[in-house]
């Protein structure tokens, strides 16, 4: 009969006759718990949302979910304003501070083009859920918007974008919200950039 080594986990979770002892079941449920802290659940968010967009808890709620129902629990979230124009071609520019849990804010400012079929201008409001972000400097990187994922819900535009294994859900309300983003990109970065490309 070989040795085996027995961890402290192994020694919390069973008493002398092998049960899950109560010690070792709240362990594990903590361990679990802190796993999942640097994550926002979804009333934190709607909660958050509805105050910067000055929006009821429950248009915000309608959008919200449908984003947690795609991407999950966001580990960040980038509250900012943005501008933005088109005729055809379209420019969109904004700053805003991203938020994330055990981690210094961060400011940064986005730009970047868009194709759509609209003329105008409009200024609003951008919440951003940021997924599976690791390190804070990241972010700072140009995000193409996924294709197709343009909503329109209780007044909040929503659309994705993605780069690598970091989703990006952008939550707009504001004058004159425009849809053509999600066929362009946008560019994060530390400092404002007059070009967008």
């Amino acid at each position: 009969m070989t040795d085996k080594k027995m961890t402290r986990r192994d020694a919390l979770a069973t008493g002398a006759g092998g049960a899950l002892s109560l010690a070792a079941a709240l362990a594990l449920v903590n361990e679990t718990a802190m796993a999942a802290d640097d994550t926002y659940s979804e009333p934190e968010i709607v909660r958050i949302a509805s105050d910067f967009f000055g929006m009821t808890t429950e248009a915000v709620a309608k959008a919200v979910s449908r984003v947690f129902a795609d991407l999950g629990r966001p580990n960040a979230y980038i509250k900012g304003e943005e501008a933005s124009g088109a005729i055809g071609v379209g420019l969109r520019y904004g700053d805003g501070t991203m938020h994330r849990k055990g981690f210094k804010n961060l400011k940064v400012y986005w730009q970047g083009p868009s194709i759509g079929f609209d003329v105008g201008a409009n200024a609003s409001k951008c919440f951003t859920l940021v997924y599976q972000i690791r390190r804070q400097e990241e972010i700072f990187q140009r995000y193409p918007g996924v294709e197709g994922t343009y909503y329109f819900i209780a007044g909040i535009g929503v659309n994705y974008q993605r780069t690598g294994r970091i989703s990006l859900a952008p939550m707009r309300t504001g004058i004159g919200i425009r849809a053509g983003v999600n066929a362009g990109y946008l560019s994060y970065t530390r400092e404002r950039n007059i070009l967008p490309f």
